[in-house]
């Protein structure tokens, strides 16, 4: 058994992904969504369930789950999430993110679709989470400068949701959206932003895929940006977990 540890987990195609997968492929698995109240819960449900061989991690325990794994990988570990988890022949965890590679197959795609000039353009993220860090973590490998918007700055990347309310999108030219507004079943949900100051240039990437297009996408395009949704970032990170978890 394999599966997707999570709080809420009824917006996710990660169980459809795997289950055809399995069937493809005449793997004689099963994968689970496995909602736990608190991160805690995750070692007695290890325990209780001797055939559960490896599992995904979402919202909101990628990074709460660190201090329960007996080891990570070193990308996780810069990264400072783990979104993919090994349990290993003796039953100890073993963290890695393919989150990363997962976003890079999407930002490369981004880039040859629209000849993106990576040393030019300044990158904006919404949210500051296990996905923003994967995020972060590919763009400082791609020398992409960027800023994190977020309620509470901690670091020198930071700014606050008012900064660009008050300025607008200019100078970032790629908008990528980490947080969950807007996901199912909140589809009528959209960070309140100035949506006006959207260019042509622009490139908008939300992570979420359910729905394929958000309603920040929607707005994104009726002013003219290119728009990219993180399905293409699911299937990529899910078939990185399978090697991880196959190897």
């Amino acid at each position: 058994m394999f599966g997707l540890i999570g709080k809420k987990l009824g917006h996710s195609f990660s169980r459809d992904f795997f289950t055809d997968f399995f069937s493809k492929n005449k793997f004689n698995h099963s994968y689970q969504n496995i909602e736990i109240e608190n991160i805690e819960d995750i070692i007695p449900f290890i325990k209780e369930n001797k055939n559960l061989k490896g599992f995904n991690v979402t919202i909101p325990y990628k990074e709460s789950i660190i201090p329960f794994l007996d080891r990570i990988d070193e990308t996780a570990k810069n990264v400072g999430a783990v979104n993919t988890v090994k349990i290993e022949k003796k039953g100890t965890l073993s963290g890695f993110n393919t989150d990363v590679i997962g976003f890079e197959k999407l930002l490369e795609d981004t880039i040859r679709l629209r000849d993106y000039e990576t040393t030019s353009k300044e990158a904006l993220i919404f949210g500051s989470g296990g996905a923003s860090k994967a995020v972060q973590y590919v763009l400082r490998k791609k020398n992409i400068p960027f800023k994190v918007v977020t309620r509470n700055c901690k670091t020198r990347h930071d700014i606050g949701y008012s900064e660009i309310n008050d300025r607008g999108f200019y100078p970032y030219s790629l908008i990528i959206n980490t947080t969950p507004v807007g996901m199912f079943p909140n589809v009528n949900e959209c960070l309140e932003l100035p949506y006006s100051t959207i260019e042509k240039h622009n490139v908008f990437i939300d992570l979420i895929y359910n729905p394929l297009e958000t309603l920040f996408l929607k707005k994104a395009k009726l002013h003219g940006a290119t728009t990219y949704n993180g399905l293409k970032m699911l299937h990529e990170q899910a078939k990185a977990s399978w090697n991880i978890w196959n190897n």
